[in-house]
């Protein structure tokens, strides 16, 4: 079996247009979040907020997802992007024996605001936060060094260098050309959800390219998004010590 390459993000975090980086690279088999398609979709879905009649595919679940994963890397390398909290009931050390890991964070003041003007219903327990430490914390723990971590921050600060440092983590060459594209492309050919409404901005995008950083003020937010920060703040915290820095 070959390389398979995974992303760990979490949602709202900027890992679409990493994923869309990646497949300009044209030598990884990428998949967009096919752990969450079954965790949202699946023949029995574990979404905290799924309700009798809403679309569910029969024969999907996140067994069948890796039976498909493990099909494809038999005939050359994967990347994907995924969140930890799909997969949780899956963490043996058998089976996250077979990735390259990678984590993807970004600060939890933007990524929950981002969730609450999109789903202001959303569940706790679609953040990811606690399971993306938790999965941190248990390869450091099984491998004896901690995986590499990229901030979404400085990801979109200095792009070539954060990239090229990722690349170097995992063990694959750095392809500058990658970085760039043309736009008009399409996401959402890639995305089970809803036809791929959260990645608009990506289709008219025409790269990676390095960004003024900005802040997000936590007291001027709503209620609920100051009280899910302050829980999901700790998580985040922890992972950013640890990232990789721009050199």
């Amino acid at each position: 079996m070959d390389k398979i390459i995974a992303l760990w993000a979490i949602p709202r975090s900027t890992s679409t247009a990493f994923e869309w980086m990646m497949r300009q690279r044209g030598d990884l088999d990428c998949l967009h979040e096919p752990f969450g398609e079954a965790w949202y979709q699946g023949e029995d879905p574990f979404w905290p907020r799924f309700k009798e009649g809403e679309k569910t595919t029969k024969g999907l679940s996140t067994q069948s997802v890796w039976d498909d994963i493990q099909t494809r890397a038999a005939k050359g390398p994967v990347f994907l992007k995924d969140f930890p909290h799909y997969i949780n009931h899956m963490w043996t050390p058998e089976f996250l024996g077979h990735f390259t890991h990678a984590f993807l964070i970004r600060d939890p003041a933007k990524t929950i605001s981002s969730m609450y003007n999109k789903w202001p219903d959303f569940d706790e327990l679609e953040v990811g936060f606690p399971e993306q430490r938790a999965l941190f914390d248990l390869l450091w723990a099984l491998n004896g060094t901690p995986p590499p971590v990229i901030d979404s921050d400085d990801l979109l600060e200095d792009p070539d260098k954060m990239v090229a440092a990722f690349c170097d983590a995992v063990g694959i060459p750095f392809k500058p050309k990658a970085m760039s594209w043309q736009p008009g492309g399409d996401p959402s050919a890639h995305s089970w959800w809803d036809g791929g409404s959260f990645h608009a901005n990506l289709a008219q995008s025409t790269g990676l390219t390095p960004q003024v950083r900005r802040y997000v003020e936590v007291a001027d937010a709503p209620e609920r998004v100051r009280r899910v920060h302050k829980r999901m703040k700790p998580h985040y915290d922890h992972l950013f010590q640890h990232r990789i820095t721009p050199k």
